[in-house]
């Protein structure tokens, strides 16, 4: 099969590569589309390697149908399927644990279910296990025009939550407020620090960090969680530890690649039992920017680099 590699220069080179060899409890998918994520731009850059036991390549979500599984397996030859990955999803076929695998969502293509394990598995990690979303909670959703973002605004909707979010741009910001959100914040136009002073947030899902952290972080209600995956704004900010004991809050780090198989596990298994029906009716349905050939790569982790991106971007696969 081929695979998308970083080259000694740092190019994307479409290669041949060994088929994957299926361990006990895994199946092999033939991928049909992968979706980028931000992750993917860090690790060609030699910053986020994959957990020991993935492929060295790229790509940490994927569609297909099934090549190959274990004979007690729910899943059959030929089904389609959806997979959370550690790596490996800028290729032709992948081997992965079978918990990590998903149906594709009644009414979907492939092309739109490579777009839905990483954004849903992250939202629903950080918003619903990790802060425990409750219906009519005030959520703050950093970059809400993301495939995260626009995962998560639909998340909290769904789950009866009030959304503020931050974009970049009036197009992003017309797009979130169709996805529902309550509060757009434009950067640059915009004073998000007094935007959370009038309307404190219960949860933060943020992957930005910096500077605006602390101040954006005393704004919050009392008892309210910030989950910090990312820090885009930079890895330093300034913190008033005063804030935590007197109005109870809490800073969550979270990020979902290293989580133990199990629980990556249970986290699938939340999303299928309480939004894949919401997703086959047409409630939920993932945003797509653009879907290009894995070919043009480079050209998709260029949108990336300068966040043009309005929901996930595409890349579809050959057949091996």
């Amino acid at each position: 099969m081929h695979a998308m590699l970083v080259d000694e220069q740092g190019a994307l080179v479409w290669r041949e590569v060994p088929d994957p060899v299926a361990g006990p409890g895994e199946v092999v998918i033939n991928i049909a589309a992968t979706a980028l994520n931000r992750a993917d731009l860090l690790q060609r850059a030699g910053n986020y390697p994959p957990p020991p036991g993935w492929p060295e390549w790229m790509g940490l979500e994927a569609a297909g149908t099934i090549a190959h599984a274990p004979a007690d397996s729910r899943w059959r030859v030929g089904d389609p399927v959806c997979a959370l990955l550690g790596g490996g999803g800028y290729a032709q076929q992948v081997a992965a644990p079978q918990e990590l695998v998903l149906p594709v969502p009644a009414g979907l293509s492939l092309v739109e279910a490579a777009a839905l394990p990483e954004a849903y598995a992250t939202a629903y990690l950080n918003l619903c296990l990790e802060a425990g979303l409750r219906a009519g909670e005030t959520v703050l959703i950093q970059a809400g025009a993301s495939g995260l973002g626009t995962a998560a605004i639909q998340l909290v909707k769904a789950l009866g939550g009030r959304v503020i979010t931050t974009v970049g741009s009036a197009a992003k910001a017309d797009l979130v407020t169709r996805l529902g959100a309550d509060q757009v914040v434009l950067r640059g136009r915009d004073n998000l620090v007094a935007t959370l002073a009038a309307q404190p947030p219960d949860i933060a899902l943020d992957c930005v960090g910096g500077p605006e952290l602390g101040p954006c972080l005393e704004q919050m209600a009392p008892g309210g969680r910030w989950v910090l995956i990312a820090t885009l704004g930079g890895p330093r900010a300034e913190l008033d530890v005063n804030q935590f004991f007197r109005r109870g809050l809490r800073l969550i780090g979270s990020t979902l690649r290293s989580r133990p198989l199990a629980t990556k596990a249970a986290v699938l298994a939340g999303l299928e039992e309480r939004l894949w029906p919401a997703l086959a009716s047409g409630a939920l349905r993932p945003v797509i920017h653009r879907v290009l050939p894995i070919t043009a790569a480079e050209e998709a982790h260029a949108l990336l680099q300068r966040r043009e991106n309005l929901g996930k971007v595409i890349l579809t696969v050959p057949r091996p």
